[in-house]
């Protein structure tokens, strides 16, 4: 077995569905399966998984036991030479596994690899690559002091097109070596949610290993589908920030009651933010489909709709159609065109200001998110 994905599920039905289809496609060329662990989802997510996708692997836990341990589950039970811990909001290329897969075994000292993510509007997450938050880099971050410090913090030090060594990575994505996450015990279930990540390359790291970026291939990495950004999603946050401290950074009273005056007091910044923070609704009126599909057609024409599929690949020419038919949303059919041009039009396209939304092959939905705050849309069709 090369590669064993392990993906946590909860309450994203839809999300999952299109994440498993695209890793499907990315795995023709190599052995991989791919394990699902829910972490009790109310939703209709086991069922579907079960009648439509008999061949992953699906725990089922009867609570919630937070991502750190419902990741630790599943590798456990895994049969690959790596791992690859993947979001359940996220589309990879139908390239991907090749790609990581190829670069990992050139790597003789190899802790944990990430990939170059974007959100559902085409933009580039800095989270991608990350340095350590020590507490003078985070203070620094939080405000603003110096560049350089800040700079730290997201990795900089590599442009988003450009391969390299970082320190930590995010846990939407990162491929591995089975036996470098046993060597570290894997994720820390001190930690319920967040922060995981970044104690898990913080041990990597410490055991001789190197993370790498590897920005050759992009995946989409919707965010705010498995816990909506609001008070809850920050205690959590904090909470993780506390623990990461305490294991890796204590030094002495005065400075550790510092530290916590410091963590309580972003706390506060972020509380009155998100307070303040409302969800903006976007009318769609005209859109512009690229796909065949004659029930996602009538579906479309409840609306106003600019049909055309032959322009995939002609980006000025879709730019200049968004502008004169003031195009607000466009759908992607996945059924006539591949993950990978479809992430690829995201990113050419992200300053245009429009909607966009993917209709994974062989489902009956159209799915799409273009705020990381809140969870995205999903129209059913038919």
């Amino acid at each position: 077995m090369d590669i064993s994905v392990v993906i946590v599920n909860y309450n994203v039905r839809y999300f999952i569905e299109q994440c498993i289809l695209s890793v499907l496609d990315a795995s023709k060329n190599l052995n991989v399966e791919i394990i699902v662990v829910d972490n009790n989802s109310t939703d209709d997510s086991c069922s579907i998984l079960q009648e439509n996708y008999p061949n992953v692997h699906l725990i089922i836990n009867r609570e919630n036991v937070g991502f750190s341990k419902a990741n630790n589950q599943g590798v456990a039970i895994s049969k690959g030479k790596y791992v690859l811990i993947l979001n359940p909001d996220t589309v990879v290329a139908e390239d991907t596994l090749d790609l990581i897969f190829s670069f990992a075994e050139k790597k003789h000292n190899l802790g944990s690899l990430g990939v170059k993510l974007i959100d559902g509007s085409g933009k580039f997450l800095p989270e991608s690559k990350r340095g350590i938050p020590t507490p003078m880099v985070s203070f620094n971050k939080l405000f603003g002091i110096s560049s350089t410090q800040t700079g730290k913090y997201y990795a900089t030090h590599l442009q988003e097109n450009e391969n390299g060594v970082v320190d930590v990575l995010v846990g939407a994505f990162m491929f591995l070596k089975k036996e470098v996450y046993t060597e570290v015990n894997g994720f820390d279930e001190d930690y319920f949610m967040y922060g995981e990540d970044i104690d898990l390359s913080y041990k990597i790291l410490n055991k001789g290993y190197q993370n790498y970026y590897f920005s050759a291939t992009k995946v989409i990495h919707y965010k705010g589908e498995s816990t909506k950004k609001d008070i809850i999603y920050l205690k959590y946050f904090h909470n993780a920030m506390k623990i990461f401290y305490n294991k890796h950074f204590k030094l002495n009273k005065i400075y550790d009651f510092l530290m916590s005056i410091g963590i309580e007091f972003w706390f506060l910044l972020k509380y009155f933010k998100f307070k303040n923070v409302k969800e903006q609704k976007h009318d769609i009126l005209n859109v512009l489909y690229f796909g065949d599909n004659e029930l996602i057609i009538k579906h479309l024409n409840k609306k106003y709709l600019v049909l055309n599929e032959d322009l995939i690949g002609d980006i000025k020419t879709i730019k200049n159609l968004i502008k004169t038919n003031e195009i607000d949303t466009i759908v992607f059919d996945n059924s006539l065109f591949t993950n990978k041009q479809i992430i690829e039009h995201f990113e050419l396209l992200k300053d245009e200001n429009v909607l966009y939304k993917i209709h994974p092959k062989t489902t009956n939905f159209i799915i799409g998110s273009t705020c990381s705050v809140y969870r995205g849309s999903v129209e059913i069709i038919g």
